[in-house]
């Protein structure tokens, strides 16, 4: 029997392999890349009621097509695209059958900038240094193309056409903030304007970070020309010369001598990924306990996805496995004489 793989017939110019990341290499020059959007990985593990640490497609602003070599269960996170299925419309944020030999089609991002697409088993290729995450900038991996074959793994089975409410964050909003190792360079009058400030994604951004843009005076630190190189995190907020704020992403570079006015916490970093062009973002600084308890509830939120999981209602025109549905539980027939016909 042939192994099941998902044939790549066209992709978009960044679409890769993600799950989420792999961490304990900073010391070797490797960040932990992963998912941009680590919580589209456990809303898909929720949708197939399978482990978030399953690897998925990651689609950055535009999707491809694919075709199904087996019969697989497919979901649907993250920036919402406009996705059909041999010609229908799939509904985003739900999970679906994909029949052996269909083929998919995700088009462009419609708000937000990363979406995935998740497989029954998960993306099955080697893994590099303990994950299966492409890292582009650090040169392991690379991003599918036409004519690759992605691997899946087995699927323990499981029901399709269920959906979820996602998280809102592809709108901006605020990004809380705790403090970094050079915070208390900035004056008190450098860090209020900052939280007063509404900034927005430029477009100059990637999975290495995003630049934030503006209107104002640059923000400057204390003696920022001195600051030596160090260890640097995803989440840092660097305050590059010209005084831009630039928040780094899961492939930012492991060391850097930009003044870091903060850190994003960890459950507003899809927020970040996500927003859209001209979405507005503020950030908030927070005590690192208020960071911790927001740490602490935003994983009991992930834990708890799957029981926010529920039926897809969909039209019947526009099912084409309604046959694979049992509709009703017995059959009449129409020559059958009235089963209370003798008893009137």
């Amino acid at each position: 029997m042939s192994a099941r793989c998902l044939h790549v017939l066209e992709a978009g110019p960044s679409v890769t392999v993600q799950d989420t990341g792999r961490p304990g290499f900073l010391g070797e020059g490797l960040s932990r890349s992963g998912a941009a959007d680590a919580l589209a990985l456990a809303e898909g593990a929720a949708l197939l009621r399978q482990g978030a640490d399953l690897a998925a497609v990651e689609m950055a602003g535009m999707g491809g097509t694919f075709r199904a070599s087996h019969d697989m269960r497919i979901a649907l996170t993250g920036a919402p695209m406009r996705a059909d299925l041999d010609g229908s419309r799939l509904t985003w944020n739900a999970s679906h059958l994909m029949p052996a030999g269909a083929v998919l089609r995700i088009g462009a991002a419609e708000s937000g900038n990363y979406g995935y697409l998740h497989l029954g088993g998960g993306v099955a290729t080697r893994p590099v240094l303990g994950s299966r995450a492409a890292h582009l900038a650090a040169g392991v991996g690379r991003a599918l193309q036409a004519g690759d074959d992605v691997p899946v793994g087995d699927d323990s089975g499981g029901a399709c056409g269920l959906t979820l409410d996602p998280v809102p964050r592809f709108n901006g909003g605020e990004l809380r903030i705790t403090e970094s190792m050079q915070t208390a360079l900035f004056s008190d009058e450098t860090r209020a304007r900052f939280e007063d400030t509404e900034f927005a994604r430029d477009a100059r951004a990637n999975r290495m970070g995003v630049r934030m843009a503006f209107d104002g005076a640059p923000f400057a630190a204390e003696g920022q020309l001195a600051i030596l190189s160090e260890v640097i995190v995803p989440g840092d907020i660097q305050m590059t010369g010209d005084g831009t704020p630039f928040v780094l992403l899961p492939e930012c570079q492991t060391t850097g001598g930009y003044p870091r006015i903060g850190t994003v916490i960890p459950p507003d970093m899809p927020r970040v990924a996500q927003a859209g062009p001209g979405a507005a973002l503020r950030f908030r600084f927070i005590s690192q306990q208020e960071g911790v308890e927001a740490l602490r509830r935003h994983r009991d939120a992930l834990a708890a996805l799957p029981r926010s999981v529920r039926p897809l209602l969909r039209d019947p025109a526009q099912m084409p496995d309604l046959l694979s549905y049992r509709l009703i539980d017995g059959v009449v027939s129409a020559h059958d004489p009235d089963p209370e016909g003798d008893r009137k």
